[in-house]
């Protein structure tokens, strides 16, 4: 059983790096000056102004310098909230645990005291 476990997570592994490779292979190649991961925003944004002659209501209040940087502020971005996120949930799951041995020890005074054979001695 432990044999087949560890190939089924073999395959899936194999599968997922299939996917990435074939993904990125016949992915949309970028035009000159173009950005290839460019987000959706400046894209649609991009195309509204071009093609539909629609304004932007505001500008941006910072504007970086370059994609890298608009890029490593997102990633810091994402590590702050993958931090926050996970201390909330290490914190919710530490009350539980909490929680349930304080129930056992409850439960196991009143079993203590409720036993017959406690009473006779």
């Amino acid at each position: 059983m432990r044999e087949q476990k560890r190939w089924v997570t073999v395959v899936l592994l194999l599968a997922l790096v299939g996917i990435f490779v074939v993904s990125f292979a016949l992915g949309n190649r970028p035009f000159g000056d173009e950005e290839t991961f460019a987000g959706t925003d400046s894209v649609v944004t991009g195309i509204l102004e071009e093609d539909h002659g629609v304004t932007p209501w505001f500008t941006p209040v910072f504007e970086p310098g370059s994609g890298e940087i608009e890029s490593g502020l997102f990633a810091l971005q994402a590590a702050l909230g993958a931090g926050i996120l996970g201390y909330a949930l290490g914190n919710l799951r530490g009350r539980s645990v909490a929680k349930a041995e304080d129930v056992t020890v409850e439960v196991g005074a009143r079993a203590g005291q409720d036993d017959p054979s406690d009473a006779a001695s």
